[in-house]
């Protein structure tokens, strides 16, 4: 098996996650490839894209969103992603006992009683009607007869576990805030979801696997466990391990890849690139050294976003008053600080539609 480091690692996720080189890809097309984006703050997926397609169009995501191309739901780890409609209905059941189980890791004694049965028929029945309803209008729909558990025990129970629901436009619109609101995705993509697999079989655990490493390969088991949040996937990687190729790290672990898929090399540039908060380049692994230093792991999942610099979190970034303020996590070469600068006057340009190319890079630590 070949032996990968963590700056060939580096450089195989950048390509795979479209951001090695700006793709001439439709958006949709792009959300595909990526498995979706984690989207729990709405407006962070169009930065994401912004990042890793060559003249993204912010209205065109809005677009999929309106035209129900693309969804907003609770999926890979109970966190809400955007994904294609397709993977949606095509990955939702699969994802079921996961998502319930998380739930319950957080409200199993003030659901302790409850039939989760019972309770979904009960939600689906209150949506029925067609009516988009807030996770705490839907609770209090059925509090009457569920009075125990509280309005929030029942409302994340229903909408992030028990019915396969969209989050609805006009949140995660381009530059829009707007509470989350729900609908069935029965209602909402006018299809129910794909049941499993009668025969006891997992295709869509193994379209899972092989779509992961298309976009996050090579990586390991642990890796894929850490990005779906799924256990039962080894069944799935040992129905495709004739196909799938093998290398090491560098400390020895199996990584699974497909075969053919790009392996940049190592000494290829990487340029400037500013990340989302909570990007799936870094959540989307378990051993997230090949991208980010044990000693800034947590901003990964504390929502701060992120800088790569040569390929690495390197700075963090907000936005004051139309500048983009980058905050570097490590000395700066003269040379980082204007890359830096020139893709946070791009980026500031973006956020603002064209009003704004303002942008500050902080001194460096030390």
């Amino acid at each position: 098996m070949t032996v990968l480091d963590n700056r060939a690692l580096n450089r195989a996720t950048l390509a795979r996650q479209l951001l090695l080189d700006r793709a001439d890809l439709p958006a949709l097309d792009a959300v595909a490839h990526l498995c979706g984006l984690q989207a729990q703050e709405p407006q962070e997926p169009f930065v994401g894209l912004w990042s890793r397609l060559r003249g993204f169009d912010a209205s065109v995501l809005s677009d999929l969103l309106t035209g129900r191309r693309v969804v907003r739901a609770p999926l890979m780890r109970r966190t809400v992603h955007l994904v294609t409609a397709a993977d949606a209905l095509a990955w939702r059941a699969r994802h079921d006992a996961m998502l319930r189980q998380r739930v319950l890791g957080v409200y199993r004694d003030e659901l302790a009683g409850v039939d989760l049965d019972e309770l979904a028929a009960a939600g689906r029945e209150v949506l029925a009607d067609g009516e988009p309803r807030t996770m705490t209008e839907l609770a209090r729909a059925l509090a009457e007869r569920w009075p125990e558990p509280g309005p929030r025990a029942l409302g994340e129970m229903l909408v992030a576990a028990l019915i396969p629901v969209a989050q609805l436009p006009p949140r995660g619109l381009w530059r829009t805030k707007a509470g989350a609101r729900y609908a069935p995705f029965s209602s909402w993509l006018g299809q129910e979801i794909a049941p499993p697999s009668p025969d006891g079989s997992d295709p869509v655990g193994q379209a899972l696997v092989r779509r992961y490493l298309a976009a996050f390969g090579p990586a390991t088991s642990s890796d894929l466990r850490a990005w779906c949040g799924l256990a039962g996937l080894p069944a799935a990687v040992a129905a495709l391990r004739e196909e799938l190729v093998g290398h090491r790290d560098g400390q020895g672990r199996e990584l699974l890849d497909l075969p053919g898929a790009p392996l940049p090399d190592p000494d290829t540039p990487a340029p400037v690139r500013f990340l989302p908060a909570f990007d799936n380049t870094i959540l989307g692994y378990q051993n997230r050294s090949r991208i980010i230093d044990d000693a800034h792991r947590g901003l990964s999942v504390a929502g701060e976003r992120v800088v790569l610099v040569d390929g690495r979190v390197a700075a963090t970034w907000v936005v004051d008053a139309g500048t983009v303020v980058v905050t570097p996590l490590r000395r700066f070469s003269r040379a980082d600080r204007a890359a830096v600068a020139e893709e946070g006057r791009e980026l500031a340009s973006f956020l603002s539609d064209q009003e704004s190319r303002r942008v500050r890079v902080a001194a460096s630590p030390g």
